[in-house]
């Protein structure tokens, strides 16, 4: 695989390009001190992966910020440390300060002269508007959970896109998923035919944090540890 052989980028939001994990974990703090919760971070980030992704399995149209105040109130529920009503709904809204990685708007405005620029995203419309600031692009094309009626890993974000690439007329083989979460991204990329490219943030790092671990091996077609680190080897093939 050669990043040069595509034309179009898909990309994850949170956790490839948006720092979800220290977001969400700064959001928890008010909760956290209250109610003095022992869980250590990445306790509470894996707790938070368990949470998350079965509410997403068993409610897929429930919008992403009420479905983030759920999350929190089964947190606390599994914790012995319920949230008032008003750290749950602040929670909720968390989403629109959550930073993005350091290198993720400078590496997507050089992207952006090589490639179109896609998002597939796990959240809504709003609370992804606020993050779009901080990555300072326009994306080609927008992708969310509130448009699809689901959450990744199911196929109806990626089946959604290819099926608007195609009528830009880019085919399948020209588009590059690009994301950090196996279980949520590379797995389903892969069912659907997609070549795909693994940011991992969490090089270095055990287990997977927010997200969870995928239910079967999956092996990306390539891997870097930064979106930066991503755009240097785009930069070394065009070298030669």
């Amino acid at each position: 695989m050669r990043l040069t052989d595509f034309d179009v980028l898909t990309f994850d939001c949170y956790g490839t390009l948006i720092d979800w994990e220290s977001g969400i974990l700064e959001a928890l703090a008010p909760w956290r001190q209250r109610t003095g919760v022992t869980l250590g971070d990445e306790a509470l980030l894996t707790l938070f992966s368990e949470v998350e992704s079965r509410i997403e399995a068993e409610r897929p149209t429930l919008l992403y910020s009420d479905l983030l105040t759920e999350v929190l109130k089964e947190m606390g529920a599994r914790s012995g440390t319920a949230p008032s009503e008003a750290e749950a709904a602040a929670f909720g809204q968390s989403v629109k300060h959550w930073p993005a990685f350091p290198d993720s708007a400078e590496a997507l405005a050089y992207l952006r002269q090589h490639y179109k620029l896609a998002i597939l995203s796990n959240v809504d419309r709003a609370s992804f508007a606020h993050s779009a600031r901080k990555l300072g692009q326009e994306f080609d094309l927008v992708v969310t959970a509130q448009d699809v009626g689901s959450y990744k890993p199911a196929l109806n974000h990626f089946e959604v896109a290819l099926a608007k690439l195609a009528a830009m007329g880019i085919p399948k083989q020209k588009v590059l998923h690009t994301a950090q979460s196996l279980f949520h991204d590379h797995v389903p990329a892969k069912k659907i035919g997609l070549t795909s490219f693994w940011i991992d943030r969490r090089a270095g790092r055990s287990g997977t944090g927010a997200t969870k671990p995928p239910p079967e091996q999956v092996k990306p077609d390539g891997t870097a540890p930064s979106l930066a680190a991503m755009v240097e080897m785009h930069r070394r093939e065009i070298a030669g």
